[in-house]
Order: structure tokens, then sequence, then C-alpha cells
């Protein structure tokens, strides 16, 4: 099977994304597994109907990331081993958040030129590449930093466009009579990226007080943390990781990414006990 891709059309709060969510951040936890009863039950914690629920499975079932099986005779999905390059992926955009420092990180240039006999090839470059939150210097040629140039390989590398493709690690990309930060606006929609980052501030900043205040049940502490992790899943993934010269002094970034890994670890394990208590009672 080829390996999974991440899903970035499903809306985050949809019930698709809650449960790829759910995917991401349970399921290894459990030996890849999980019943039925236990997927829909959490699915219904977190405000979705049961026949949505179940609609989903299907969905991720047909895209690859989970199969059906019974175990001690009871229904339930296995996370399928093509998926798993793609959530350890994720957890390293996720949970281990890096930003390109003012000096002497370096950056990784993708200049490519591809026959229009490839051009769907093509295409699905230029939209991996976005996935990643590369900026676009020219339609042919993009940026990132260069810590994400493993990345780049692997997508270059998985559409078999590496006699098309050249990349150029650099320690100054941006020459010329531009200041840098008018370039790094014209490269990358940070508008777009900054409304990622206030939209999750304003979701979670004052749920992250409440834990503090008076505590969460595991079921609270599940629903808390699944709402907040698929909420914050697109933003690592379009947010590169600029170096903080380059970006505007109240860039958000420097509150939300701090406030995620706060809520992470205030509700994680929590949220797994509650996990574990359902799979018990389904036992």
């Amino acid at each position: 099977m080829a390996d999974v891709l991440d899903d970035f059309d499903s809306r985050p709060g949809s019930a698709t994304s809650l449960l790829r969510t759910i995917i991401g951040a349970v399921f290894r936890e459990f030996d890849g597994w999980l019943p039925t009863s236990v997927i829909v039950t959490a699915m219904c914690d977190l405000g979705v109907p049961e026949g949505q629920a179940r609609t989903a499975l299907t969905r991720v079932k047909a895209k690859g990331l989970l199969t059906a099986e019974r175990r001690d005779g009871r229904p339930g999905y296995r996370l399928e081993d093509a998926a798993l390059p793609m959530l350890q992926r994720g957890d390293r955009r996720i949970h281990e958040p890096r930003v390109m420092s003012d000096e002497g990180d370096r950056w990784c240039l993708i200049a490519f030129s591809i026959p229009e006999t490839q051009r769907d090839a093509r295409h699905q470059l230029r939209r991996r590449l976005s996935w990643i939150g590369a900026g676009t210097v020219t339609s042919a040629l993009w940026v990132t930093p260069g810590f994400l140039r493993d990345e780049v390989v692997d997508i270059v590398q998985s559409l078999g466009l590496q006699t098309h493709v050249t990349l150029f690690t650099a320690d100054e990309a941006f020459v010329g009579g531009a200041p840098s930060a008018a370039l790094v606006a014209q490269w990358w929609d940070l508008d777009s990226i900054r409304d990622l980052h206030d939209g999750f501030l304003r979701r979670h900043a004052t749920v992250l007080a409440s834990v503090g205040a008076d505590g969460l049940t595991p079921r609270e502490a599940f629903t808390t943390w699944i709402r907040a992790l698929d909420t914050w899943h697109p933003i690592p993934y379009l947010d590169p990781g600029l170096p903080p010269g380059l970006l505007p002094s109240d860039w958000p970034g420097n509150r939300s990414v701090p406030l995620f890994l706060a809520l992470r670890d205030a509700t994680a394990p929590l949220a797994s006990a509650y996990i574990a208590g359902l799979i018990g009672d389904a036992a």
C-alpha cells in the first residue's frame, strides 16, 4: 500500500477531522486497535452523532488509515501500517515545534522544471510543498527553513521527480533591494497563518485557565484535548517556523505555541485514561 498522506481537506471540527485526530492521538497507545463502540462513544462525547461517527469511520477506512478487525469477538478498527509514517511526521510537527533563529539557521530552496507531460505530478508537488509550509518565490522556485529539507526530499522522491527538482541549501535566501520582512510577506500568506494562531488563542486560552482552577474529569480532559489538538493540527504545517526577526513583533505564534503545549501536558494523560476506561467497560 502507498504511503498515507495527511488530509488537509478535512475541516477542523468536522466528524472526519475529529476522528483523524483521535486516531493520531490515541490508537497507538492501545496496540493500534480500538473497539468500534469505544470509537463511537468517544465521537459522541465530542458532539458527533452516532450516524456521522460511523460515516467518518467509513471515510477514514477508505483513505487507508484503518481496517476493520475483530478481537476477542469484538468488532473494532486497527491502524494500518501504511498510516504510521504519516502519524510519525505529524508527531514531529505537532509535538516538537521548531522555529528558525535569526542567526545561523539555513534555508532550503526548491527549484523545479517539470514537463507538461507530468503536469499532475507538478500540481501534486506544489500542493504538497504548500502542505509543509513552503513559501512561493515563483511558480517554480519555493523556499522553506532548512530543517524541512528532509520532508522536501521525501515529497520529491514519493512523486518520482528527482530528475526534475534541484535543492539548494543557503545561509541567506533574501537578497536584493526589498527588506527581507517584506519578501517574507510576499512568499508566505502571513495573514492566513496569523488567523489560525488567533483562532486557536480565542478558542482555548480560557480553557487552560479553567483546567488549572477547577481540574477536569477524564472525560472532560479527553474532549478538551481532542478539540484543542484538532484546532491546532493545521498550524504547525502551514506555519513553517520563520525566524522572529522576519515576523511582526506581535506575532501570535509566540503565545499560541506555549498555550498548545501547556494544554497537552494538562489534558493528554487524563484523556488516555478515559479511553482506557471505555475499553475496560466495553470488555
